[in-house]
């Protein structure tokens, strides 16, 4: 079962990102996603398979616009303050705490605030804390750094991978 949902996940990725309907493409895919799911349906941790989930994946679908206008909003701010004059910034590396508890979300929140422009994910602990190089710095309080940088995403990621 677990090969058969790894076939057509690789066979769904593939069809979109080759974006073609010819009789070559569909069998390259089909060939393509068969190796792929026998070579590594035992290497690829089961609790991806909760994705399965219709559930989980409208919230994921919704998170993806969401996740958009951060990082829009987030590109104005830095240009912003690239072509200020006086530059504006405040750099620094701070801390902020996550409560989601699976590695799949952790490594999700990890990503989307360092696909944020602004911020970068530095160093991660095994206790739950994110250690964060923010452009303007605006609290070093963890629970007000948490708010301004991680709990926009956090909401999404729980209902997604938790």
């Amino acid at each position: 079962m677990r090969r058969l949902i790894y076939f057509v996940l690789a066979f769904i990725i593939w069809m979109l990102l080759t974006w073609q309907t010819s009789v070559q493409v569909i069998i390259a895919g089909l060939i393509a996603s068969a190796i792929v799911s026998l070579l590594f349906h035992e290497i690829l941790p089961a609790e991806h398979l909760v994705f399965i989930s219709p559930v989980r994946m409208f919230w994921a679908l919704v998170y993806v616009p969401v996740f958009f206008y951060y990082m829009i909003k987030a590109n104005f701010d830095v240009v912003y303050r690239a072509l200020h004059p006086k530059m504006p910034i405040k750099p620094g590396i701070v801390k902020i705490k996550t409560n989601l508890k699976t590695q799949s979300g952790i490594t999700a929140l990890a990503n989307s605030i360092t696909l944020t422009p602004g911020t970068l994910t530095v160093d991660l602990t095994d206790d739950g804390f994110l250690y964060i190089h923010w452009i303007n710095v605006k609290s070093d309080d963890i629970e007000q750094a948490t708010e301004f940088i991680a709990q926009r995403f956090e909401w999404f990621l729980k209902k997604i991978f938790e």
